[in-house]
């Protein structure tokens, strides 16, 4: 007998539910029978273009609903897929798109390759399910007795591939990970048992597409017989939109990043709000945790956390801790593996007694097969286990330190070697350096998170000429237009994220005591300049000062938005003509300031990130807000920046 699929799970469901939602859109609600009936319809014209096991298919949808029916069309066709992320520049997507090799791509986006195409039936939205899925000639499989197209009788193995995804490629480029059928399969069935899904959950999807945790947003919920709830469009939604649509949709669970959340909460306890009435869970992780908000949370909130931890590799998450945290907790436990997953910590490749640190290892049966195109790689991460009784077991070594505490939980420690999270990306900083050090004007660089928020990188250079270094203990922020040149060829290979978006020249980078190079002086160095900067300011040579006859000049509402932009930033030399991006501004300080300039400014309480997008300086902002308004300043379409916003 052959072992069960993801697709037989989804079947199941389809069977005893038919008219149960199974995806919410803003424009419609599809039941299980309707998008069974439309992937149907879908497979069988991927199967008629070559789509089969073995195969990919790839996605390149301008909207999450398409992207989801896409995911479950592939699988029935017998492939898997792999999914472009709009948000990457033209040349890494062009690169995904070569090394896939997909058989056949769906897509509508400005991103998508130029081969794509989609179905009939979809082209104006999400369909209904009643519609033909396929045009002449496409389908591989015969019609029912009421007409719709039936399933391709191709099926796959639970060794064929199910999806590719792609890494950070956090040391060089991007690596695609294998994730076979029968690992997700058990990852699905895992997570819907571990968080209690039921039908009558609905799981809002909120992640970047292309990123793992759009995974764990739909199959574990398409498994249990719960539904998905997706957004219009791939923009990211801030913390009041976020709030407003989970209330609107009935939305019962929802996955954000840990600096998402953390924004989201800032924004809940500055209204004195609670959450959503239907919201009954918040999965959280990608970062290591700070326990005080996390009880502050579990405190006030109605709806209960799960702290997750996991890695592309291992097909999205491994642990899950879903208890209240002790009050003398020093961490926030990563919790106890999944069905199927199995932990351990070693040292020198030998377990550790309970409660001491090494390096998580992760095994069973949710490993991925590996990376694609990349034996060596493969090699070096995915290595055989010499504990385990199973012939052929491997282990990831994930390179996080950890332990086990008295209470079985797995606690995170850090990192093993210098790889950093930022926005929930992990990122080897290297990668970043020597990208800035093959500008010629450029001896040394040394990138890290800003050690305020941890949400933006700090690059710091030492100039090749050294007549143009500054003194010995100084760091000299880089003009707009230095910045520029800098970071231009570093946007045209890397995500968002990964760019710095403040950056000084110094003259050395300094080390301490054990040669390596110390980060907390280079701080402190930015630190000084800014107050200098400042005191500077402060006595009318600065940029700070108000122009007469400007908007909002002689108060407000100008000085309180500059007020706002510096505080947010961190920045109290910024002008009024200061771009918000150029100083260091990413998608979660700039759901932070809109949270404030809310708070303080009635005009701005329907500002949306489009009115930052298209007014980034405080003086064209302000000059919105007292003219046109918030809603008119904010319905420009979203650009680049904001395709950037948080998952």
């Amino acid at each position: 007998m052959d072992a069960p699929d993801v697709l037989d799970l989804w079947d199941l469901r389809v069977r005893h539910q038919p008219d149960a939602p199974a995806l919410v859109t803003p424009d419609r609600v599809l039941t299980h029978r309707s998008v069974d009936r439309l992937t149907d319809a879908w497979a069988a014209s991927l199967a008629g273009r070559g789509a089969g096991p073995g195969r990919l298919v790839g996605l390149a949808f301008a909207d999450p609903g398409r992207t989801v029916l896409g995911m479950l069309a592939a699988l029935k066709a017998g492939a898997g897929f792999t999914v472009l992320d709009d948000r990457l520049p033209a040349a890494a997507r062009d690169s995904l798109v070569r090394r896939t090799e997909a058989a056949v791509w769906l897509g509508d986006g400005a991103h998508a390759p130029a081969a794509a195409y989609v179905p009939d039936g979809a082209a104006g939205g999400v369909a209904d399910g009643t519609a033909g899925g396929a045009t002449t000639g496409e389908r591989a499989g015969a019609a029912d007795a009421g007409g719709h197209p039936v399933r391709p009788p191709a099926r796959a193995a639970g060794h064929d591939v199910a999806y590719v995804l792609f890494t950070s490629g956090s040391t060089g480029q991007p690596k695609g990970t294998l994730i076979e059928r029968d690992s997700l399969r058990r990852f699905a069935a895992a997570v819907a048992e571990r968080l209690e899904l039921a039908a009558g959950d609905r799981w809002l999807q909120v992640a970047s597409l292309g990123f793992d945790v759009l995974i764990e947003e739909v199959f574990p919920a398409l498994v249990a017989g719960a539904a998905v709830v997706c957004r219009a469009d791939t923009r990211a939604l801030d913390a009041e939109e976020l709030h407003t649509m989970m209330a609107r949709t009935g939305t019962t669970v929802v996955e954000l990043s840990t600096q998402y959340w953390l924004e989201y909460a800032r924004w809940l306890d500055a209204r004195g709000l609670t959450t959503p009435a239907g919201l009954r869970l918040v999965v959280v992780g990608g970062e290591r945790m700070d326990p005080r908000p996390y009880r502050e949370w579990q405190a006030r909130q109605p709806a209960r956390l799960a702290h997750v931890y996991g890695l592309t590799e291992c097909t999205v998450s491994s642990t899950f801790y879903t208890g209240l945290l002790p009050a003398d907790a020093a961490e926030v436990p990563l919790g106890t593996p999944l069905r199927d997953v199995e932990i351990s910590v070693r040292r020198d490749g030998r377990p550790v007694p309970q409660g001491e640190s090494g390096e998580i290892h992760i095994g069973g049966p949710l490993l991925a097969r590996g990376f694609l195109d990349d034996d060596d790689a493969t090699a070096r991460r995915f290595v055989p286990d010499p504990l385990s009784a199973v012939p052929g077991a491997r282990v990831y070594t994930t390179g996080d330190l950890g332990r086990i505490d008295a209470d079985g939980n797995l606690v995170f420690l850090g990192r093993l070697d210098d790889q950093v999270k930022i926005r929930g990306h992990r990122l080897e900083p290297a990668r970043v350096e020597r990208a800035l050090c093959e500008d010629p004007a450029v001896e040394q660089a040394v990138v890290f998170p800003d050690p305020a928020t941890g949400t933006v990188l700090w690059a710091f250079t030492v100039p090749a000429d050294p007549e143009r270094a500054p003194l010995p203990g100084e760091a000299v922020r880089l003009t707009a237009a230095e910045r520029d040149a800098l970071v231009a060829p570093l946007e045209e290979q890397l995500p968002d994220w990964a760019v710095p978006r403040v950056l000084y020249r110094v003259s050395v980078l300094p080390k301490n005591p054990h040669g390596k190079i110390d980060k907390r002086r280079l701080s402190d160095w930015a630190t000084a300049t800014a107050t200098v900067t400042n005191a500077a300011a402060a006595t009318g040579r600065g940029a700070g000062r108000t122009v007469p006859g400007a908007p909002g000049a002689g108060g407000e509402p100008l000085s309180t938005v500059l007020g706002l932009f510096r505080e947010v930033l961190g920045a109290p030399e910024l002008g009024p003509d200061d771009d918000f991006f150029e100083h260091g501004g990413q998608s979660l300080l700039a759901m932070r300031l809109l949270a404030r300039l809310r708070e303080f400014l009635p005009s701005a309480a329907g500002l949306r990130a489009s009115a930052l997008l298209r007014c980034p300086t405080p003086r064209l902002l302000a000059g919105a807000l007292a003219t046109a308004g918030p809603r008119e300043a904010g319905t420009r379409e979203a650009g680049p920046q904001e395709a950037g916003l948080p998952r």
